[in-house]
């Protein structure tokens, strides 16, 4: 359910900027990576959880999900990927 409700999501930006404006900022350079992985862990939850039926590697792949729409949506804000490295990289390092 958390991947369906990911996916009308999606679809309902493409309600509000048409589907092909939508299209073009998804697989824009600067967020291809993020929306194909955000994509790939959408499909594995999927099928983890309907065909494989493996409870575990379905809440991995729900926060594997989780992590990459969230890097996804924060691509729309200019600069929030940069500070978000700059924080991690100050804690961290």
């Amino acid at each position: 359910f958390y991947t369906f409700g990911n996916i009308l999501s999606l679809t309902s930006t493409c309600f509000l900027m048409g589907p092909l404006n939508q299209l073009k900022k998804m697989f824009a350079p600067t967020r291809l990576i993020a929306t194909l992985l955000m994509l790939l862990f959408m499909t594995l939850a999927l099928l983890s959880a309907l065909l494989w039926n493996n409870v575990a590697l379905t809440v991995l792949f729900c926060i594997l999900e989780f992590l990459a729409l969230t890097w996804y949506s924060i691509s729309y804000i200019p600069y929030a990927r940069t500070a978000i490295k700059n924080a991690v990289s100050a804690c961290v390092g």
